[in-house]
């Protein structure tokens, strides 16, 4: 039954966002609210609505609304009364971190809105991210379970993973539907594991998700007619943490060893690889980390002769094996998890392998 109401969850998401999101395009344009390249680390060359945060949003917050609605009214058929009644009294235990984890959302989005045409420095974009982390930490009880007895400690950490991933999707989205399509591969795996574990929130939420950004990616797909701008970066960078935060990866009736608390870093490990990458290039060459530039893993494949389109589908390709590689890590004993685990290094090594030599022997051609 879990499974039929993220089914319900993923359509209705697809659906919000497949609807408002020519909507809020067509509000850009009239607005004149448009990204206009300017400069050679942009490759549109046409104009092109920034509000795909808000279109992203929107949806969202339509289907979660849409979705209590649902439930609590059984309109989602085939669910016993004694499910409809564990459904409804879970969701009212639900309302005051749901409210905390959309406030947080909220934020999230309107200093990126703020970001996307009065660039913050990097202080104040460090502020608002760490305010918008609090808020699912302290007001939403959004923690990591690493397995240390200190609850300070915890929560320090998943402030600063809620923070990582913000940044990570914002620096990710350099390509169109390069993003978009990643993040619904992770939501989409995220909900796997939520349902394995009989998380009807999670798994819901999950779907919702998965479902609004695969909406959103039909427009913001090669070629894009909308950005999702600083404003959908964070604020679907924000939601990608709280799941992978909320998601319970070990469970003692399946987990055999502790190396499912990994799962999340492998499920999003291209953008979090991507960050350490141009970070890492960038600190290298003294320049600010924070500054664009088009050393991104798919500017890389694009160096090596690929299009656009084609990197951003190897991308995913790779986003997708190392999530599915992943995730019998979840049941299998510590020997098998350990294999699974190093076969994923091994592959990111084989990438950054393919990124450092092909590409650069390109650039000196």
């Amino acid at each position: 039954m879990l499974s039929k109401i993220a089914l319900f969850a993923f359509f209705g998401g697809l659906a919000a966002a497949l609807l408002l999101t020519p909507c809020v395009r067509a509000l850009a344009w009239k607005l004149d609210i448009l990204d206009r390249p300017a400069d050679n680390h942009k490759r549109h060359r046409q104009p092109v609505a920034l509000l795909g945060g808000f279109a992203v949003f929107l949806a969202w917050t339509a289907g979660i609304f849409c979705g209590i609605i649902a439930v609590t009214h059984n309109w989602i058929p085939g669910i016993s009364g004694d499910l409809q009644e564990s459904i409804v009294s879970g969701l009212s235990r639900t309302v005051k971190p749901l409210a905390a984890i959309f406030s947080g959302a909220l934020l999230a989005l309107l200093f990126g809105f703020y970001d996307d045409f009065k660039p913050m420095s990097a202080k104040w974009k460090f502020l608002w991210q760490f305010a918008a982390a609090l808020i699912a930490v302290v007001a939403g009880g959004v923690r990591f379970n690493c397995f240390i007895s200190c609850d300070f400690a915890e929560a320090a950490i998943t402030v600063f993973w809620l923070m990582l991933m913000m940044n990570s999707i914002n620096f990710f989205d350099n390509m169109d539907g390069l993003a978009a399509g990643t993040l619904a591969i992770a939501f989409a795996l995220f909900c796997v594991i939520a349902l394995l574990n009989g998380q009807f929130f999670i798994s819901a939420l999950s779907a919702l998700s998965c479902g609004t950004v695969c909406g959103f990616w039909f427009y913001n797909t090669s070629p894009a007619t909308i950005f999702m701008g600083d404003s959908g970066s964070h604020f679907l960078g924000y939601l990608v943490a709280v799941i992978a935060a909320k998601t319970t990866f070990f469970h003692s009736g399946y987990s055999l060893s502790r190396l499912p608390q990994l799962m999340p870093l492998f499920i999003l490990a291209l953008p979090l690889f991507d960050t350490a990458m141009v970070v890492a290039i960038r600190t290298w060459h003294h320049r600010p980390f924070w500054i664009g530039d088009l050393n991104h893993i798919s500017h890389r494949f694009v160096r090596m002769g690929l299009s656009r389109f084609q990197a951003v589908v190897l991308v995913h390709l790779l986003a997708l094996t190392v999530g599915i590689g992943i995730l019998p890590v979840y049941w299998g004993n510590f020997a098998t998890a350990a294999v699974l685990v190093g076969q994923s290094i091994l592959m990111l090594g084989v990438i950054t392998f393919l990124q450092l030599t092909l590409s650069d022997r390109i650039d000196h051609k």
